[in-house]
């Protein structure tokens, strides 16, 4: 390993700082930072090498903006965008905008000896100036940034660095990576709203509405290219996050692309007076803007909906009664209250338990109590440990969640839940054009795979197109995928534009634009492994040629067992020292697996390559000494090569396996019969010679509830109702069912 040396004495003692000052108690001074970071910039140039031709960039640039070297760094950034609009990204011509900017900036300020701030401002009017409205849009999202939290991140880089002590070059360079932005930001942050905002005005008319929902009165905020010589389809984002800054900004985005935007707020948001309910009245309260908006005189009478999560959901909610006025949807990563959370499948998780204080907590968000992640870390370590029942986690939390109570009452899928969204034969109700888009690796995929299979099912005909790769539920709604996604690099031909194909679908339904042209069928997923995109006309059609794999022994065999046999599993509940089912896809490739606490099952190698694409289903054959148990299982790829890639899972109780709004209890030491489905879709080119590896549980760890299989509420089973360990017996008739395409149909 390489090292460079830099005496960090000086910046120390810049900074007023003991030679023993932890991380934490740092207090920066940039000007003093200032002093030496350049030159330790500087050294790491000369020493810097990179076989990956993008990272190589990347951090040059970083090292040339901190060295104090614009003019390489301009060409540093002109280089990147070349490499990037041959990789096909839209707006590659303003990526870096923001260090663009500041290098300019510095550059003009030298040239001119003026200071900083009017060289920015200029340099900013100017190159603004020249940007399309979309482009805009693109470029303002590069001026948000958190400040105090990067500069812990630096705090905690020169925490690790004694004075005076030789560095690696690896250590040099995390500290810039953290320094460089906290660095830039510094200076362009105080600048660039006001900067945003001319700009912004120069385009738009920003208009704040309240709109009445019955008793209910609704915040919204209405923005509309200025010059629009006619009424304009309107594009809708309906949300429960209002920012208590510039809370209109998602409707910029549908102004920039010619739609009058809109973006309305759930109750109690903003100037609503109402009480905040999540999910509950959403149903009611979008169509009323709907409504509302359809009567503009700004309005052609057509609205669209697009957003992720809970804005997926909210457009879900509003085809619960269709609307007339409502031509689109595109739901990106949408949540099903009752389905996907704060339950999956019935099991009530602890991952988003502080979400209902970051939403209910005031009139917008509470970023404060929400990024605390070790509260809650150890909130749910803390619960599962103490043996109290689930309903009593607020007590251990200390701070009462009444909404987390209100949800508790309904550990069914129950008409509580149901009269949010579309149920049943509700599907078959919805007619209009309908783009799905998730990730194999998104939280929230059960909830936005089973609207469309639910609106097939109920509507075999429905024009609902489905998009689906390796993304996570922030990757998914994005313009710019993650390169590497915990521990696995995605495909090229992964890395497409959210937010571009979703206004290119807005233009197709509404303004008789071309279908997107990754849309070549109904259901279209990236081939993980393939580099290519696969297509199908539904999700049936996906699962064709099913593929049995019973759990024989130690093995997942094709065939079907000749003579009966079952293996053991053993588990004390009341014991909170032992987790059982690891089923969270993190990392998703891994060396080794942690089985020891459930049993697993491997596949012969395949003796071909094999597509796997779709959702795994399959039949459960057990006998427990309980009336209930939660379920998990873990399907994974074992490759030739060693690699664990994890594919999906499954997380289910057994008692309502059969009816998620009906609880049936199992009777202890009766074999019963599960069959499951409620899994989560992937697509991977499985390679030759790869095993299919499963490992079955029993679900018992902190990020869920604790099913002690009295058949009580589960919620109000403790340790105390543990009572002998639990025996399950898993019979060799149990099979998972396998959505692989043979060769010929590949």
């Amino acid at each position: 390993m390489r090292r460079i040396f830099l005496r960090f004495t000086l910046s120390f003692l810049l900074l007023g700082l003991p030679v023993a000052a932890s991380a934490e108690s740092l207090k920066l001074d940039p000007a003093a930072l200032a002093t030496s970071m350049p030159g330790l910039a500087r050294t790491a140039l000369a020493q810097y090498q990179d076989s990956n031709p993008e990272r190589l960039l990347t951090t040059r640039l970083r090292l040339q903006l901190v060295a104090g070297e614009p003019a390489a760094a301009l060409e540093t950034i002109q280089t990147l965008r070349e490499l990037q609009a041959k990789q096909g990204l839209a707006d590659a011509d303003i990526g870096y905008l923001q260090y663009e900017l500041y290098a300019r900036a510095r550059l003009a300020s030298a040239a001119e000896n003026t200071g900083f701030e009017p060289a920015f401002k200029a340099a900013f009017r100017s190159r603004f100036a020249g940007l399309s409205g979309p482009q805009a849009f693109r470029a303002s999202q590069s001026f948000s940034y958190d400040l105090p939290r990067a500069e812990q991140a630096v705090q905690r880089a020169l925490g690790g660095i004694k004075p005076g002590e030789e560095i690696t070059l690896d250590t040099a360079l995390r500290l810039l990576r953290d320094y460089q932005p906290w660095s830039v930001y510094q200076a362009i942050l105080p600048l660039s709203p006001a900067l945003l905002a001319e700009d912004e005005a120069n385009r738009y008319s920003v208009e704040a509405v309240r709109v009445r929902s019955g008793a209910a009165s609704l915040s919204a905020y209405v923005v509309r290219p200025k010059g629009a010589s006619k009424p304009l389809p309107a594009a809708l984002l309906f949300t429960i996050y209002a920012e208590p800054q510039r809370s209109w900004a998602p409707a910029v985005q549908a102004a920039a692309r010619g739609y009058a935007g809109v973006v309305a707020f759930s109750r109690g948001k903003l100037e609503s007076p109402d009480q905040i309910a999540p999910y509950e009245h959403e149903a009611t309260d979008v169509n009323a803007v709907i409504d509302w908006i359809s009567k503009q005189p700004w309005n052609d009478g057509r609205v669209a909906m697009y957003g992720g999560s809970y804005e997926g959901f909210s457009q879900w909610a509003a085809l619960k009664n269709p609307h007339p006025a409502l031509k689109t949807i595109v739901p990106y990563v949408a949540a099903i209250p009752g389905l996907g959370l704060p339950m999956e499948n019935n099991i009530f998780l602890t991952a988003n338990y502080g979400w209902a204080f970051y939403v209910g907590n005031n009139l917008t968000l509470d970023h404060q109590v929400y990024n605390d992640p070790q509260r809650w870390n150890q909130l749910s370590d803390c619960w599962f440990e103490s043996g109290r029942p689930f309903r009593e986690i607020d007590r251990v939390d200390g701070t009462p969640n009444p909404l987390l109570q209100r949800w508790l009452k309904h550990p069914s899928y129950d008409a509580y839940w149901q009269a949010m969204v579309p149920y049943g034969p509700e599907f078959a109700r919805i007619k209009i054009p309908v783009l799905s888009i998730t990730g194999y690796y998104d939280d929230g995929q059960i909830s936005a795979i089973e609207y469309v299979k639910h609106h097939y099912q109920h509507n075999p005909k429905a024009e609902h197109y489905l998009v689906i790769g390796p993304y996570d539920h922030f990757g998914a709604q994005s313009y710019r995928k993650q390169v590497v996604l915990r521990g696995y690099a995605i495909d090229p031909v992964a890395q497409i534009d959210t937010p571009q194909l979703t206004f290119d679908w807005l233009d197709h339904v509404l303004r008789g634009g071309p279908l997107p042209a990754l849309l070549k069928d109904k259901i279209n997923y990236q081939l993980m492994g393939a580099n290519r995109w696969g297509h199908a006309a539904s999700p049936k059609a996906l699962e064709q040629h099913p593929r049995k794999l019973y759990l024989d022994g130690d093995k997942l065999n094709n065939g079907q067992p000749a003579r009966a046999a079952s293996r053991s599993q053993t588990v004390d509940l009341k014991d909170r020292q032992t987790i059982h089912n690891d089923y969270y896809p993190s990392p998703i490739v891994r060396r080794e697996l942690e089985a020891g606490n459930g049993l697993l099952f491997i596949s012969e190698p395949l003796d071909e390559a094999a597509t796997l694409a779709g959702s795994f289903s399959g039949r459960l054959n057990l006998t427990i000494n309980k009336r209930d148990v939660d379920l998990g299982l873990v399907l994974y790829e074992l490759t030739p090569a060693g690699e664990y890639i994890h594919l999906s899972y499954f997380l289910g109780r057994a008692s309502h396996v059969a009816d998620m709004s009906r609880r049936q209890l199992l009777t202890p030491g009766k074999p019963t019969a599960l069959a499951f489905s409620r899994t989560r879709m992937v697509a991977r080119e499985l390679q030759k010679g790869s095993r299919l590896v499963l490992i079955a549980n029993v679900n018992k760890n902190s990020g869920a509830q604790l099913n002690h299989g009295t058949g009580k509420d589960v919620s109000r089973e403790s340790a105390a109702d543990a009572g002998a360990p639990l025996t399950i017996r898993w019979h060799n008739d149990s099979y998972i069912s396998l959505p692989i395409q043979p060769p010929a149909s590949r």
